[in-house]
């Protein structure tokens, strides 16, 4: 099969990954190989690709938003059939025993595996998947818009929760690409007022479609004081000023995986008045289970650009030189 392999780690723009022919992978016992039909491309694609995060495993197979089809089965598996449409997302497996995961937070499970770093992802024509481990999808969506809610949509969803955002509140966002457009339409869906902190003109101008309140750049001050906030740009220096702009008992919520180094804090002037910040660490399977529940009862309005899948390194380069706005999709047989 035709793979992306991350060769040696380092600026996108040296090219870090190489299109290989790899052998097909064969399913271990409760896992599934799956077609990849098309694959979201995320920022953490990105971090792993550049060396941001610590190389887990040499010659990995980046890819986490795979929308696909099962076409062989592991043994033991009677959950799946071949034929069957599955999404395949960023958390992987847990060892299901440690305090975390008994008490519900598998995502901090500190023997964690994670799709495109720990094991092979979908930036390839096949990739396996445990059965536990995989969604169902929602109907009414086309593969290029399912492919950004399996991470994106998701890890949007966890960070709002953690934003603990009031009935009716005004939340700020800060950065506005694949999981902050869906974010934003979650959030307005439930009564907020939502306003937009992002450079480029086109995600101002995406974020003003989807209805939100205002736009203005990321380091300017929104028009009213913030219940909540999320910082999706992996930029520690948004977060000062982000905590200015919450109001008291506010919290902020970070999203990223990554994130650059963060100015000291100044304590009367960001943290006093029980302003808080919260960072987000993946997602559990109820996360995205309860996602895209809302996903089905909810159209989201998805933006996305397609790139054959030979052309992922360009999808990466245009992410993070912000040549897009919403989410970039790999297609196979594109």
């Amino acid at each position: 099969m035709n793979a992306w392999v991350v060769d040696d780690p380092g600026p996108i723009d040296s090219h870090p990954m190489r299109f290989v022919r790899k052998p097909i992978p064969r399913p271990a016992p409760g896992d599934v190989l799956v077609h990849v039909d098309a694959c979201g491309v995320c920022r953490t694609d990105l971090h792993v690709t550049e060396g941001d995060l610590p190389v887990h495993r040499r010659r990995i197979v980046p890819g986490h938003e795979v929308v696909a089809t099962v076409v062989e089965l592991g043994a033991g598996v009677s959950s799946h059939a071949v034929g069957d449409r599955v999404g395949v997302a960023w958390l992987r497996a847990t060892c299901g025993r440690c305090r975390y995961c008994v008490r519900g937070a598998e995502n901090l499970c500190p023997h964690s595996r994670f799709t495109g770093w720990d094991d092979d992802g979908g930036y390839a024509e096949y990739c396996t998947v445990p059965t536990a481990f995989t969604y169902g999808l929602p109907t009414g969506y086309d593969d290029d818009e399912l492919a950004p809610l399996l991470c994106a949509g998701i890890i949007g969803y966890r960070a709002l929760m953690r934003a603990d955002l009031p009935d009716h509140g005004r939340l700020g966002i800060y950065g506005f690409g694949g999981s902050a457009h869906l974010t934003a339409q979650i959030a307005l869906a439930r009564g907020a007022t939502v306003h937009v902190m992002t450079r480029g003109d086109r995600a101002r101008r995406l974020a003003l479609d989807l209805g939100v309140a205002s736009v203005s750049g990321a380091y300017d001050s929104p028009p009213e004081a913030l219940d909540s906030a999320i910082l999706f740009a992996p930029v520690g220096d948004l977060v000062p000023i982000a905590l200015r702009a919450l109001d008291r008992g506010g919290v902020l919520s970070i999203a990223g995986i990554h994130l650059t180094d963060v100015p000291i804090l100044n304590y009367e002037r960001e943290l006093f008045y029980e302003r808080e910040i919260r960072s987000v660490t993946a997602n559990t399977r109820d996360d995205g289970r309860e996602f895209l529940r809302f996903a089905q009862e909810h159209r989201l309005q998805v933006r996305t650009h397609a790139y054959p899948m030979d052309h992922a390194q360009q999808a990466l380069s245009d992410l993070k030189a912000g040549r897009f706005d919403g989410a970039a999709v790999l297609r196979n047989g594109t």
